[in-house]
């Protein structure tokens, strides 16, 4: 168990959802240990009773917080958020806030299920790529079209927000799927502006505790 009023984080190395909580909680300067489930071993430890009393979905990331166990990643970030307003990641102006939900939206909703190993398994082997890389293709598409509007230094103006969060664990789906990211300057833009962030590199993958040996060659 955690220590004593430190939050618990379970995740998974590789796990998106997992990834942009634990951007979150580094940029928001919140101590918290983490918790590995793997989601490939025996069938995936997310899908056991011990799992699924503390998510009833069997999934992550799940965030054991002010003595309460919080599920769903855009669930944890807005408690976050709410609990925890300094360091902001969302903006003041009511207008930007609209851009920034517009783009995690998209990301979270309408390309990172479609495309999520769970349901790629229910596919032919052959087929998966070609599936992912359709429904990350439509929804980049849509999103390097909102960034031409919204975008300054980072997704939404200048500042970091909640769609930064969410874009950078997208970009790394969608180059393990081998989706040609040329297409998208304006992404690839700010990419390189966040990847130089300590927030967003202690959340890297391959910076995590359960993270294989093999992967990180």
């Amino acid at each position: 168990m955690s220590a004593v009023g430190k939050p618990l984080l379970y995740s998974y190395w590789r796990s998106s959802c997992a990834w942009r909580v634990r951007i979150a909680l580094n940029l928001k300067e919140i101590q918290y240990d983490i918790k590995p489930i793997n989601l490939v071993k025996d069938g995936g430890e997310q899908n056991s009773e011990e799992f699924k009393k503390i998510n009833p979905m069997g999934r992550v990331p799940a965030l054991h917080i002010d003595g309460h166990t919080l599920i769903e990643s855009m669930n944890i970030i807005n408690y976050l958020e709410e609990t925890r307003p300094e360091r902001a990641l969302m903006p003041n102006d009511v207008l930007k806030r609209s851009k920034v939900r517009e783009i995690c939206d998209i990301i979270v909703t309408g390309i990172q299920p479609l495309q999520n190993w769970t349901l790629l398994c229910e596919l032919e082997e052959d087929k998966r790529n070609e599936w992912a890389q359709r429904w990350i293709d439509k929804g980049f598409e849509a999103v390097e079209k909102l960034l031409t509007l919204s975008s300054g230094k980072y997704c939404v103006g200048n500042e970091i927000t909640v769609a930064d969060c969410c874009l950078i664990p997208q970009i790394y789906n969608a180059r393990r799927y081998k989706v040609n990211l040329q297409l998208y300057p304006l992404i690839l833009k700010i990419e390189k502006e966040l990847e130089i962030i300590p927030a967003f590199q202690a959340a890297h993958p391959l910076n995590q505790p359960d993270c294989p040996e093999e992967a990180k060659k």
